[in-house]
């Protein structure tokens, strides 16, 4: 990458619950501090099919809910959603996307922002990375993220996840209780469940990323 004075970062994501807001807000002091222009884009799921499931926090009926988008999720079609203006409004030397995993892969919204034109017009030519928060599943994820990414012409640079606690089963009792509760309980159902969502490590490791990247993007060209 070609030394530049206050390298530029966008920050693009999805976030229902927070978290990989959380993850990229951490990521994002990280890089301010370290002299970088940093701005975030956060994408909007505005499709009318779905709109409503993401209206409220807590969710009213979680279950149904996150069910209720595995056949969006199958089929792999874009969605309508609302991407900022400063997605293609300026020109940023790195790029963040964060990615929640819905059912194994990347969530509809961020799909949907990777088949758009403003995505190309972002990516091409440009490095990015992608960091994902999830429950269990992070792989395929990633690795679609990268796919398409580079199809529209991005650099991958690497990646990043952060999983919750606990097996199949109780995470996801876990995240039921709180999508519908929005609060961290003990027990759900009767059943002993882990804490879901971020812990302190995870925002320390998010926070060690973001300073080597810091790293390259601010690094002195002795031979300039």
């Amino acid at each position: 990458m070609d030394t530049k004075t206050d390298p530029s970062v966008l920050f693009v994501y999805f976030s229902y619950t927070h978290q990989t807001e959380t993850v990229m807000e951490a990521m994002a002091d990280v890089l301010r501090d370290r002299g970088c222009r940093v701005s975030l884009a956060p994408i909007a799921f505005t499709d009318p099919r779905y709109e409503k499931r993401f209206q409220q926090f807590p969710m009213p009926r979680p279950f149904l809910e996150v069910v209720a988008m595995i056949p969006a999720e199958l089929r792999h079609r874009p969605a309508t959603i609302g991407i900022p203006d400063l997605v293609t409004d300026d020109e940023y030397d790195f790029v963040f996307i964060g990615s929640p995993t819905w059912w194994l892969s990347t969530n509809v919204p961020i799909r949907s922002f990777l088949e758009s034109d403003a995505a190309a017009r972002l990516l091409r030519g440009k490095e990015f990375a992608a960091a994902v928060c999830c429950r269990r599943y992070w792989k395929h994820n990633i690795k679609t993220v990268k796919r398409m990414g580079t199809n529209l012409g991005g650099s991958y640079s690497g990646g990043i996840h952060f999983r919750y606690q606990g097996g199949q089963a109780r995470s996801l009792l876990s995240l039921i209780s709180y999508l519908g509760s929005g609060q961290y309980r003990q027990r759900f159902l009767g059943v002993k469940i882990p804490p879901t969502n971020l812990q302190p490590h995870h925002l320390d490791e998010a926070r060690a990323f973001a300073g080597h990247l810091a790293d390259r993007l601010t690094k002195t060209d002795l031979a300039a």
